[in-house]
């Protein structure tokens, strides 16, 4: 019989059983559709030209360019701030209390007790020691005067680090130093419980429950970014902004508070072309965190991201919003800076004294599911939501997924407030990264392309995600809660932290210089309505630019829910240069599942054409 040609459906279909799927894709990893065809996707390598790793789970990066014209890209993590220029990280992380302490040793010890009255230390933290006076123990000054992370928190006014070297001597409150605390760090986890244990040290006094005054979220700290001018603007997640200007303070300066704003804010964001910082979800009273209401907004006086308290010669200014328990995020579209809380869509626009900026609800039940989750393409903002993916065009609009409950019967909601989104402009394509239901930590990906309206899914771990602009490809994190891998950025005594790698995106072939394993699985498909038993007889492989060899599966069912079998010659590897697969399979319905796993590969699927017939099952 002459060639048949079997022509499949751009994009993953898991709405559909696998049979009701004929003529399109139900399953994939590591492949896009792109031009109406299956590819392998890009590469990474570590960005920078550095392998140095950032200490803690990146949440958020921003690349931007200063008044020099020079590049930097700012990353946070939940232990610390980093800013990255000329090939290097730097560490900017705020500090957030100096003081006077004292050092008690034990003979032939490497663990220091350090005295502070009131340190606020937590498990975990970073504190650099300076101006040492004395030889506590004998332990030399140079051994104290560094970075160290904080090992155990034996009281409030006490807490143990690790030093390179051993005491000589015993000594109680010996010699002298100065120490700079950086901000306690946060949680890579998020938690939604109550009582004994929950959400780790430092969430309730010591020695006693988180209370349980009903369930309480207690969310993985995240960092989220933005740009006043060349200032680097850092908001921390229900906590303070802090700014950093590559000008004024420079790679050896940390970042520093904003004097005048909100100490307690869930998001903050800058206005155009007005340029207003403005809080989401921050305090009716400026500098009291007791007053903190998850619904409010407040904004800036105009040019001035240090006054916020309003009167009759500025602009700043707030409002509370309505139809919601907590606004989670902004972006800014159309014109506006649209505000979602976790069950609405608000917009806010300049228009200009009295007022300074008007609200109106948008949209409702399209409530966003994390900070991270929502963007704007072109002036369509689009965004994930608890069961749903959202579109707004002017319009708010539920978007049409064809995986939809693969994607949000295995999402674990709890850490929501990781997912995080990326666009990637090279493909047209808007990616989320989410917590499967058995998983803490990001570790698949869904993936819409805009311009051609399909869908993908896949296993991958990023963390945080910025687009091409500054630099010709993305970059992104990956997280590394276990393991002790090194460099890591600074030399920091006592660290036990977990990492973040940083990469450039679709750069060549591998991930990290290993094989990325994909495939590639098309729905089953018949002859007729199934009556006939099929004989495939050989395949004809169509792939472009194919680097490296394939391995080729058919899959044979003789009902839609039976087990599948393979024949006799299965599988099938298919190189650059072969022309033909002689199969002599046999079945009701035959899938086809493409998979690479070699160094350095890479294919486009094209057409597939079989030689098929009817016939009968031996």
């Amino acid at each position: 019989m002459p060639y048949q040609r079997i022509a499949f459906r751009p994009g993953i279909d898991k709405q559909n059983t696998e049979y009701g799927a004929e003529g399109g894709w139900i399953d994939s990893d590591h492949v896009r559709f792109r031009y109406g065809l299956p590819e392998k996707i890009g590469g990474w390598a570590p960005f920078g030209q550095t392998d140095n790793y950032l200490i803690g789970m990146t949440s958020d990066i921003l690349s931007w360019t200063a008044l020099s014209g020079v590049p930097y890209v700012a990353a946070g993590t939940n232990k610390k701030l980093y800013v990255f220029t000329g090939g290097n990280w730097y560490d900017i992380t705020p500090i957030r209390r100096t003081a006077s302490v004292t050092f008690t040793t034990t003979t032939g010890s490497t663990t220091v007790t350090v005295n502070d009255s009131s340190h606020g230390c937590e498990v975990g933290d970073f504190v650099t020691f300076s101006s040492v006076t004395g030889d506590p123990g004998g332990i030399a000054n140079a051994d104290l005067q560094n970075e160290f992370q904080v090992l155990t928190v034996p009281s409030g006014s006490t807490y143990t680090i690790s030093v390179p070297n051993a005491a000589a001597s015993s000594a109680s409150a010996a010699g002298g130093g100065t120490a700079s605390y950086q901000i306690n760090i946060g949680s890579d986890v998020s938690y939604f419980d109550f009582g004994w244990g929950v959400g780790g040290f430092g969430l309730s006094p010591f020695g006693e429950p988180i209370p349980a005054s009903g369930t309480l979220a207690l969310a993985s700290r995240y960092w989220q970014f933005d740009t006043y001018g060349e200032t680097l603007i850092a908001q921390l997640g229900s906590g303070q902004i802090y700014k950093w200007s590559p000008t004024d303070d420079g790679v050896t300066v940390r970042a520093s508070v904003i004097a005048g704003a909100p100490t307690k804010t869930a998001f903050a964001i800058v206005s155009t072309p007005d340029r207003h910082l403005v809080c989401m979800g921050t305090e009716a009273t400026i500098g009291d965190p007791s007053t903190f209401d998850p619904m409010f907004v407040r904004f800036s006086n105009q040019e001035d991201i240090n006054t916020f308290t309003e009167s009759a010669i500025n602009t700043a200014g707030g409002q509370r919003l309505t139809d919601g328990n907590k606004i989670v995020s902004g972006i800014r579209s159309r014109g506006q800076i649209l505000i979602f809380t976790d069950s609405s869509l608000h917009g806010m626009q300049y228009i200009g004294p009295p007022y300074t900026f008007g609200f109106q609800q948008l949209g409702a039940n399209c409530g966003l599911i994390g900070p991270h989750a929502a963007v704007d393409i072109n002036g369509l903002a689009i965004w994930m939501g608890q069961e749903d993916f959202f579109i707004f065009d002017g319009t708010v609009k539920k978007l049409p997924c064809t995986v939809q409950d693969y994607v949000f019967k295995d999402i674990n909601l709890v850490q929501g407030t990781k997912v995080h989104v990326g666009a990637n402009g090279l493909f047209n394509e808007v990616t989320w990264w989410y917590c499967s239901s058995d998983s803490v930590y990001l570790n698949r990906f869904v993936t819409f392309n805009y311009l051609e309206q399909t869908w993908h899914t896949g296993t991958m771990s990023r963390t945080a995600w910025q687009d091409i602009g500054v630099y010709t490809l993305p970059t992104a994190a990956q997280y590394l809660p276990t393991g002790t891998q090194t460099p890591a950025v600074g030399t920091i005594y006592g660290l036990s932290a977990s990492r973040s790698a940083i990469y450039t995106q679709e750069l060549g072939y591998n991930g990290d210089g290993e094989a990325i394993t994909a495939y590639l699985q098309s729905g089953y498909f018949d002859i007729g309505d199934g009556d006939n038993v099929m004989y495939m007889k050989r395949l004809v492989p169509d792939f472009k630019d194919q680097r490296e060899n394939l391995v080729c599966q058919v899959k044979l069912r003789s009902y839609p829910q039976a087990v599948d079998t393979v024949s006799s010659l299965d599988p099938y590897t298919i190189t650059p240069t072969t022309t033909k697969v002689d199969t002599r399979a046999r079945g009701r319905q035959i899938s086809l599942l493409i998979t690479s796993s070699d160094l350095d590969a890479w294919w486009r699927f094209g057409t597939l054409r079989v030689d098929i017939q009817p016939d009968g099952l031996r």
